[in-house]
């Protein structure tokens, strides 16, 4: 059995990963910011700073220094590894130009969702979602999906991790209301996202799962609330999914 020593956390490589999340947040900083948004000592953080410049990670304009496109490398390749990658694409592709609208794969990861791949369809909005970005599972169509079909000990555990953080007014933050919902999912095999991540914002997600039902992975499609309602909302945008996600579930049990 591992010793408490082997799961106490390494201090400076923590410290190297806030320096970095300081960097991203704040789109680069001096060491003095640094130091002074994570409580450390000027020396502290320069140290850290140099050595992450000298592996690649950073570069330095002036005084500022900024995440490297090292991190891009990483990232695409731990995109392109991923099984759910090449056999959703050709799917996502294929909805957004069908229904004109934003389409995303999103998995879960370590109890977030993170969004894989995006097509954009001829009339798609702008959001804040990006290839990358990491939300709770509870505050959009596929994270929801994907929750909704995962182990009830897994969404306990998701649940007690980060809680129900609300993003709109109309985000779910009462458990009672999210199992609620859940079940209906799961009933039903599609969720709806009324709002709940962006103010005038509607869309639909469904899982896509493995041969025991466990969900990895979801794909939405997103547009402008005024468009995304009635029977476009809850009849043919859900039927469009479940054909589409199916689709894929068989080519992954199959490649």
């Amino acid at each position: 059995m591992p010793s408490e020593s082997q799961h106490r956390p390494v201090e400076t490589v923590e410290t190297a990963f806030d320096i970095v999340d300081v960097l991203k947040r704040d789109d680069g900083a001096g060491i003095t910011d640094i130091a002074d948004e994570l409580g450390l000592a000027k020396s502290t953080v320069h140290r850290h700073v140099k050595t992450l410049e000298s592996r690649g990670l950073l570069v330095r304009e002036g005084d500022v220094y900024r995440i490297s496109t090292w991190f891009l490398d990483y990232g695409i390749h731990v995109r392109n590894r991923h099984r759910l990658y090449d056999v959703a694409r050709p799917k996502v592709d294929e909805l957004a130009a069908e229904t004109n609208e934003k389409v995303w794969c999103v998995i879960e990861e370590h109890g977030m969702g993170v969004h894989i791949y995006g097509a954009e369809g001829r009339h798609s909005v702008k959001t804040h979602a990006r290839i990358g970005q990491r939300t709770y599972l509870h505050q959009f169509a596929a994270g929801k999906a994907i929750l909704a079909h995962l182990p009830d000990n897994r969404i306990e555990s998701i649940l007690e991790d980060y809680g129900l953080a609300a993003q709109t007014d109309q985000t779910i933050t009462e458990r009672d209301e999210l199992h609620d919902q859940l079940a209906t999912i799961r009933d039903r095999g599609y969720a709806f996202n009324r709002e709940e991540s962006v103010i005038g914002v509607h869309a639909v997600g469904a899982p896509i799962r493995n041969k025991s039902g466990t969900a990895i992975g979801a794909i939405s499609v997103a547009g402008p609330a005024n468009r995304l309602r009635d029977d476009l909302m809850t009849e043919e945008l859900p039927s469009l999914l479940l054909g589409a996600t199916n689709e894929v579930e068989i080519n992954l049990a199959h490649s």
